[in-house]
Parts: C-alpha cells; structure tokens; sequence
C-alpha cells in the first residue's frame, strides 16, 4: 500500500518533517510527513492503516500531487478513498458523473423541520470550537454555522438549508463527526436544499484529485493571456489587495490579486509568466469563478492547464474542502478594511483564530497576539476580541511620546505681567517639527565619552591638498577625514550604528552605513544623511558634504535626503567651544561631537611639543553601548586620525 501526495492546493511542496520511521504501525489519518510551501504547512495522514515498509521521500525533497511517500504492509484495513485517488486515473469519469449527479435535490415548498449534520471534513472527528447561531435566528444557504477545529485545520461549517434554527444539537467543546446533527432549522416554505444530498457530494473532491493530477500542458506562443477567478469554494469574493501593477513583469504562479470572502482569504496566482498588459478589477469589486482579474503579455512557455473535467464537479460541495486549504495559508495584509501593517498580519498568522475572528481582526486593527484566547486550546472566540478592543477604549492612554512637545510634563509657566511681561517669538517651522524628536532624548539614558585627537600631521596634509581641490571648486575640511575615519570604524564596531529592538532584547544591526551630518542654517539645525561613506573617498566626501550643506541652507533638502542615518555627526566648527555634549538622535545609539581644534601642549617624556589638539565627544545609549565600550571606539578613532595612513591598513 503507498501513501501519496494528496491534493494541497499549489503545485508542489517542500517535505519538511518526516514524521514516521520504518517499523511504526499507523492508523488511519495518522499524520505522516509535514509538507511546506511559500502559502501553507500541511500535515499529511494516512489514509490505510498498518507498517511503515519503506520511506521514499527525503528531508528537503520536493514533492507533488501524487508523489509517492511511503509504503506501508496492509492491516487487511483499507481506508478513505482519497488513497485510490492516484490510482484510479485510467477512468475517473463514472466516478465524476456519480458525483455530478448527486446535486441537491429541491423539496417541495412547505415548511419542515430539518437536520443539518456535519460534513465531511477530512477527518474522523474534531472538536466544536464556535456556535455562532442561536435558537431563533434566521439563517441562509451557506450561511456558517458552526466552527469545528482539529489538530489539522480549522473548518467553518456552512448551513445546507435556509430557516429559521429551532434547536442546537451540539455545544462548545464537544466531540463531533461526519453525520452527527449539528441543529434543527425550520425551512420557510420556500424551495430548500436537503441536507444528506450535499453531505454525500462532499466527497466529490475525491474523484477531482486524479483529474487534477493530470493536467494537460500545452506550449503558448507569445500573446495576451487573461487570468480569471478560479474556483474558490465560495459563490462570489471581494477583491481585497492588487499585488501588481501594468507593466510589473510577473512568474508564474506568483501572486497577484487577494480576494477574500467571509471565510477565506485568498491569493490568486498567476498561470503565465509575462508582462501585465491591463488590470480588469478594483478593490472592492466582488468577483465570481470565471471572472477576468488581469490581461498578461505571455512569454512563451509551457503552461499546464487543468483538465476539463475539474468544471464538471458540484460548486457546493468543494466548499468545506476549500477551506481547510485555505485555513492553512497565512492571512495577508489586505487593502481595503485591512487597518494592518504586513508585520503585524505577519504576527497574526501564527495565534490560533478561525477566518471570522481573523477578519473581524483586521477590520478592527487588532494584533491577535496581544488577545487574551479564552477558546478551546487557547483558541481566540470573537468575544475576545470585543473584550480586548472595549479594555482599549475604556482605559486611559498616555499621550504619544513622540508628538508631544518639549513642555509636556512640565508646569504651566507662570505669568511674568508683574515682572515687565513678554515679547513672543514664533519658532521656525524646522525649530517645532524637531521639538518632538529631540524630546525623545528624555528616554535614553545617555552617557557623553570625552577624548581628544592629535591631528597636527592630518591638518598639515590637509592643507597641502587644499590648494588643489580649491582649484576644482571642492572645499577640503577637516570633517571629510572624521568622517572617513568613523565610517571605517563603524564596519568593526556595529553596535554604534545599530538600534536597540522594540522589545529591548536585541540590536539591529545595519548592514550599511548612513551617515547624519548635522547643518546649521538660519532656521534652525538639520541633518543631511550621506551614503555609504565607507565605500567612498575622501574627495567624493568632500564634494558631496558641499551639496548637502548647500541643500540645507537653500530649503532644497528631500525627505529622502533626511532619511535612514545610523550614525550622527555634529560639528561646532570654529564657532567656539572646548567640549559640549550632543543628544543622541533616536532610534540611534550613538552621536560624536566635534569641537575647535586647538594649539596645546604634549608632553612627550622628557618635554612639551605643540600639537593641533581636536576635542571628541561621544554621547550614546547605555542601554546598548558600554563605557568601557565607548572608551575604545574614541581610542580607535583617535588613532586613525593622528595617522590617517592606518586605514590602508
């Protein structure tokens, strides 16, 4: 007996555990191998009970429908149909049109009660984990109403009949299988869909697996290709996000658009590879199976189209099948309602929801994982959810750090009437946009190394050069060289141009340099930020400072141009000053200060030489950067300057 590669859903799937040994004895559904793709994990059962024989796959092996996994010695216990799958290709049709026929049969148009049972949902039993009806309510066809869970997948389970629920059979927490009643609705006199007709086309996907395993490939020559809708279990689904634009260029099988239905989301794959052409769709629109999403300026390649015979299969019954698959697939962000960053869907994808709290989650912009889960094995209900989101408008938040001014927490400030009053002066538009990122600074508990830097020969050899870079238009100051020398230090000590991690657990650490350099101009100080100046020279650094510091005092800087720092410069020039002590510009770790550099006496063992002194100031977040950490990166830095040749080293 061999267990295949059942139908997962995308073409094919890396086998990430191997969770059987030659020698077990399995049962049925039995979980085997987890197989992963870019969309889902799956965990594989058994569909025959008995003895591993043999292992015919391999960690890390790419695998497809009907790839053989493992062979087993038969119990005499031969097992769901889904097995013989792969092996009843040579005629799939009977079986196809057995379940073709077996469509939902009207009954007459007069009120009845009736029983809705559990479908088949691809395992022997599950637990019910949500009701969501009451006795009472009045329900539609497809309407969930019930959310069942097992250690495979989590199932919304749709009603077969429309009425109103006269009784519920089955409670949270309770075991339930194929066939057990689930509630009794009573039908509202229309035309209504029997029950144990769509529980027996549930197996329909079945006789689907061997026609999908063979899929007819054919060779297209270059043109337009339209991508429609496929089948999605669902009778219609909202276009949530547009992954592409015309004129992306696209593979196949890549994303393309997000639809998504009150039970599902899905992305919806490309079928060629090519060039967008024409997007037919919005966000918003409600498409259905058929419906043309985009046109795509095909490459020429071998396409594998799905047989015929897929369309022949009843739409109804594939849907709870669709939903297991599609209950696997991480959640996206999504356009639309979706008030979630891709980070925190991302965060989402791993608590244990259903569809509907999931959903309900993105409308609210809830984070699951800040939910406290009250469900069956910590799983989140939707009163979870409701509790969590009136706690957070009910309780007092603190006003955001970031766009309080500087004052905040402070007193009101007195009236100074009585001591000869105030004359106001408005702040320029740069001074009030940095009071809230300067009182950042409050938060980090800063720490200022002083250490001062022999650059008399780096001053002289400047000054040789100046002449000639004068002649080209470029201005060679000293802080060309600093900046040269830092860049060059950050590459061995990362730390000072990384950040400390939300959850104060880790540091970033960047994998380029951008360096800040602080400007002053008449309106108030701005910092340019130049790139990668570890990978430039000391002209390019030169010329490029003449640009930056010109923007600056022109107005011309670009948000881009403010951008991305990971490390600060600031310098007072020769404005004046022996040391000062510069804040550290959050979400960085670290600032150098530059003071005049001075004529002062060293002693050299036996006497005193005059050497062109420059001071250093090191400010940085304790939280990341030691002192001892601190004493060396300024040590370093002033050995590169007294001899600048170092870094050829």
């Amino acid at each position: 007996m061999q267990i295949t590669t059942p139908d997962i859903g995308v073409d094919k799937a890396t086998v990430a555990e191997i969770l059987v040994k030659v020698g077990d004895t399995i049962a049925v559904d039995d979980s085997v191998v987890l197989l992963e793709s870019d969309k889902a994990s799956v965990e594989v059962p058994s569909t025959s009970a008995g003895v591993v024989k043999s292992i015919l796959i391999n960690l890390g092996d790419s695998v497809a429908e009907g790839a053989v996994l493992i062979e087993l010695e038969g119990s005499g216990q031969m097992e769901a149909p889904v097995a013989e799958a792969p092996k009843a290709e040579e005629k799939p049709a009977p079986v196809v049109e057995a379940k073709v026929e077996a469509t939902p049969q009207v009954t007459a148009a007069t009120s009845q009660v009736v029983d809705v049972q559990v479908p088949d949902i691809g395992v022997e039993k599950a637990i019910v984990g949500e009701v969501l009806v009451a006795v009472g309510d009045t329900i539609a066809i497809d309407d969930s109403i019930v959310v069942v869970e097992s250690d495979k997948a989590t199932v919304e389970v749709p009603s077969t009949v429309a009425g109103v629920v006269e009784s519920i059979s089955i409670q949270v927490g309770d075991s339930v299988k194929e066939g057990v009643v689930i509630l009794k609705v009573k039908t509202e006199g229309s035309s209504s869909t029997t029950p144990a007709t769509p529980a027996k086309t549930e197996t329909a996907p079945v006789a689907q697996a061997p026609v999908a395993s063979a899929p007819t490939v054919t060779t297209t020559a270059a043109g337009p290709v339209e991508v429609a809708v496929p089948d999605l279990g669902v009778d219609k689904a909202a276009v949530a996000e547009i992954l592409v634009a015309v004129g992306d260029k696209v593979e196949k099988d890549q994303s393309i658009i997000v639809v998504e239905s009150d039970k599902a989301t899905v992305e919806v794959p490309s079928t060629t590879a090519g060039v967008i052409k024409a997007i037919h769709v919005t966000l918003g629109q409600n498409v259905s199976e058929g419906i043309a999403l985009v046109t795509i300026e095909a490459e020429g390649q071998v396409v594998s189209t799905p047989a015929p015979a897929v369309k022949t299969e009843a739409p109804k019954a594939t849907a709870p099948v669709a939903e297991v698959k599609v209950q696997t697939t991480a959640p996206v962000a999504t356009g639309g309602v979706d008030k979630l960053t891709k980070e925190q869907n991302a965060a989402n994808s791993k608590v244990y929801a259903g569809p509907a709290v999931r959903k309900l989650a993105r409308e609210l912009g809830v984070v699951l994982a800040d939910v406290k889960a009250s469900g069956p094995h910590a799983r989140l209900m939707k009163e979870d959810l409701f509790a969590y989101v009136k706690t957070r408008l009910t309780t007092p938040q603190a006003a955001p750090v970031a766009q309080t001014a500087v004052s905040a927490g402070l007193p009101k400030l007195p009236s100074f009437d009585a001591f000869g009053g105030v004359e106001e002066k408005v702040l320029t538009r740069l001074q009030q946009v940095s009071i809230p990122q300067l009182s950042l600074n409050n938060y980090i508990p800063q720490v200022t190394q002083f250490d001062s830097a022999d650059i008399t020969e780096l001053e002289a050899w400047r000054n040789d050069l100046k002449g000639n870079f004068k002649k080209e238009g470029i201005s060679l100051t000293i802080m060309a060289f600093i900046i040269k020398a830092v860049a060059h230090l950050l590459k061995e000590e990362r730390e000072f141009a990384g950040h400390l991690a939300d959850d104060g657990k880790s540091v970033l650490l960047r994998n380029e340099i951008h360096m800040g350099i602080a400007v002053a101009t008449p309106d108030g100080l701005t910092v340019p930020v130049l790139r990668n100046p570890d990978q430039k020279s000391i002209k390019d650094i030169a010329v490029e400072l003449g640009v930056l510091g010109q923007k600056a005092r022109d107005k011309k800087l670009s948000p881009k141009d403010l951008q991305g720092a990971n490390f600060t410069i600031s310098s007072l020039g020769a404005i004046g000053g022996t040391a000062f002590t510069p804040l550290v510009n959050w979400p960085q770790v670290a600032i150098l200060g530059i003071s005049p550099a001075t004529m002062q006496p060293v002693w050299n063992g036996q006497g005193f030489d005059p050497k062109l002194m420059l001071p250093l100031s090191l400010s940085y977040d304790h939280r990341v950067i030691n002192g001892a950490d601190a004493a060396r990166f300024t040590n370093k830095l002033t050995k590169l300057l007294k001899d600048i040749r170092t870094l050829l080293i």
